[in-house]
């Protein structure tokens, strides 16, 4: 792999031992990938923090968070001493909620480690954004700029949505990435591999997040890690919270990492531009009966129509979705054998909080929630087995991660089971 000047430097040792030893794992990485050289990025995605007990366990025997990033950011065997980040990073999810912690199961203590844990962070200046959706909260890389982003969902807006450039990479290679400015220049960096592979055309109008949610899942599961290229939407044009979905389900069904909508997505203003002057390896078709299979088998494990809890916010809500969920709620209440869980970033949260979304909701008997979410956090309330949830990606994790009976269906549908406490979702 080559090296510039400066990278020599790093890897020399120059700037301590801390980077000398990320700038060896993204050798290390780079050359297991094929990549001849690191590209600089100043835009890092990562989780760093002690987020499960034997992590938590680790850093008390250990030596505290600079044990805990040697050996699971950097694959260090010794504890060095970590400097500030040298690019602007963001934390993603955490493992729970640190206002909601007794609702979550999670004791004091646990609550005092994360405390310290995220004084520590800060101190080495990562921003506590706490999400899985960093674009939400001020994240915006520009067209055309390299980062190094873990979590699929928010991977894949970032290379479709965005038009920013990042694999989606893991702990150590992020880690790396926040010490040195540098990651290996390979995959969806390179022009050549943002090309479409796959056309996908549609039988049937896309227009509720449910739909998305279920035409991401269907596409996932199809093209696995290519590129599809969507055409033929002319009319219901997707929103933030729309492509957020359909991101999520196709990265959870298959390993989509970037998509194009013709006329929509910033490096498809053409069908040509989409498939950078290639044809297509297979052509797709979305219609009536893949739409109606899909949902069925979304809903495959729903056997029992009485719902224990109601799960929104994977990925993270927008401000426009808590605002939807206040709307539906205003006036309701949340049936007493059934809770409601709502998650959102921390920032967004105050802002609900301030147009009184959160009062809303909590007047309904509903909980607004941060920094996590049932899927990282494996908390669910106690007794559940049957949940509803208005995320393909949910549906798709929950039921292996805390084995449950999912429901799968609209916003409308999972508030009305919130409060009905049962299922009555309608099949697509």
């Amino acid at each position: 792999m080559h090296l510039t000047d400066d990278e020599q430097a790093m890897a020399d040792g120059r700037d301590g031992p801390a980077v000398a030893r990320a700038m060896d794992l993204l050798q290390r990485y780079g050359r297991a990938l094929g990549a001849e050289r690191l590209v600089a990025t100043n835009n890092v995605v990562a989780s760093i923090s002690a987020t499960t007990p034997f992590m938590r366990a680790y850093a008390r025997s250990k030596g505290g968070m600079d044990a805990v990033f040697s050996e699971f950011s950097l694959d260090s065997d010794t504890v060095v001493a970590i400097p500030p980040v040298k690019t602007f990073t963001v934390h993603t999810q955490l493992g729970f909620d640190p206002g909601s912690a007794a609702r979550m199961g999670v004791d004091e203590q646990t609550v005092h480690f994360y405390q310290q844990g995220e004084d520590w962070t800060n101190a080495h200046g990562v921003q506590a954004t706490n999400t899985c959706t960093p674009y939400q909260v001020g994240n915006l890389p520009t067209r055309g700029e390299h980062c190094a982003w873990m979590e699929s969902s928010a991977v894949i807006y970032c290379n479709s949505v965005l038009g920013a450039r990042t694999n989606t990479e893991g702990r150590e290679s992020v880690g790396a990435a926040m010490l040195t400015g540098r990651i290996p220049y390979w995959g969806y960096h390179r022009p050549e591999n943002r090309v479409g592979t796959h056309r996908v055309t549609l039988g049937v109008d896309i227009v509720s997040t449910s739909d998305w949610g279920l035409l991401g899942y269907w596409i996932g599961e199809q093209v696995q890690e290519r590129v599809p290229v969507v055409e033929g939407i002319t009319q219901h044009i997707p929103n933030l919270a729309r492509l957020k979905h359909f991101g999520a389900a196709a990265s959870s069904s298959g390993g989509v990492e970037m998509y194009h909508l013709v006329g929509i997505t910033p490096e498809a203003h053409s069908a040509d531009m989409a498939y950078g002057g290639r044809k297509p390896l297979a052509e797709l078709h979305f219609g009536a009966a893949e739409r109606k299979r899909t949902w069925e088998q979304l809903n495959g494990t729903g056997r029992d129509l009485k719902v224990d809890y109601v799960m929104l916010g994977c990925p993270h809500y927008t401000i426009e979705q808590i605002w939807e969920a206040a709307r539906l709620l205003a006036g309701r209440q949340v049936h007493p054998d059934c809770a409601l869980w709502i998650f959102t970033p921390r920032a967004i949260k105050s802002l609900a909080d301030r147009n009184g979304y959160t009062q809303t909701i909590e007047a309904a008997g509903g909980h607004l929630m941060t920094d996590s979410c049932s899927a990282m956090s494996r908390a669910a309330p106690k007794g559940t087995r049957v949940v509803a949830l208005d995320s393909a990606k949910q549906a798709h994790y929950l039921p292996a991660i805390l084995g449950v009976q999912a429901w799968y269906g609209s916003t409308e549908e999972c508030i009305d089971a919130a409060c009905s406490g049962q299922w009555r979702g309608v099949p697509a």
